[in-house]
């Protein structure tokens, strides 16, 4: 996949129009979401426990003492793809360990998780289901998504909590320890994409 150069984060939408976006959210949930079907070789491992996973109001207040960079990966309970990135990609020991070192993790299930958020001034709230519908979606988790329903996506804020990128789909543990590289060591605020992943050779 490619990788976009980071863009400077975009105000959150204000809580006035949040009723159009839980309209628009409701309007996507009536039909079938794109997903992610389980791959035939998916081993079906569970996800390493060795990465230290937290809440994101939990990373919002660890960030008040010690600021650092968060990495929110957005799955769903019916998501092959993201039970065999929690296997391939979370699971490997240099990935988690660099991610512990450089990262606050956290994993919010876009259809689960149904407390409200406030973040940036803004309270984000589950919206259920329409009649018909499915599942419902978090409107935090749509917003940070890029508003797509897509799984998994891993969304990374940089220490000020502003978005620097929102990367769609399974990435393989070389291209994904590529990515947590180029922005956990701030390559990316000096170095273009292209000429970082050119130069770049992964461990793994």
């Amino acid at each position: 996949m490619g990788f976009t150069e980071p863009e400077p984060f975009k105000n959150l939408v204000p809580l006035r129009i949040m009723k159009a976006f839980r309209y628009a959210i409701a309007l996507l949930l009536v039909t079938p979401l794109l997903s992610a079907t389980t791959p035939k070789d998916d081993k079906k491992k569970e996800a390493s426990d060795a990465i230290e996973w937290i809440s994101f109001e939990e990373a919002l207040e660890r960030s008040k003492e010690e600021p650092r960079k968060i990495l929110v990966d957005f799955y769903t309970d019916w998501c092959g793809w993201c039970k065999r990135m929690d296997a391939a990609v979370y699971g490997n020991e240099e990935i988690a360990s660099y991610i512990n070192e450089k990262y606050y993790a956290v994993k919010f299930n876009a259809e689960k998780d149904k407390e409200d958020i406030v973040f940036h001034g803004n309270t984000f709230s589950f919206v259920p289901p329409p009649e018909g519908g499915r599942n419902g979606i978090h409107e935090l988790a749509y917003i940070l998504m890029n508003k797509r329903a897509s799984y998994p996506t891993t969304t990374f804020l940089d220490e000020n909590l502003k978005m620097i990128q929102a990367i769609p789909g399974y990435q393989k543990p070389p291209f994904f320890d590529m990515i947590l590289k180029y922005l956990g060591e701030n390559e990316y605020k000096t170095t273009n994409w292209e000429e970082f992943s050119s130069s770049y050779e992964s461990s793994l």
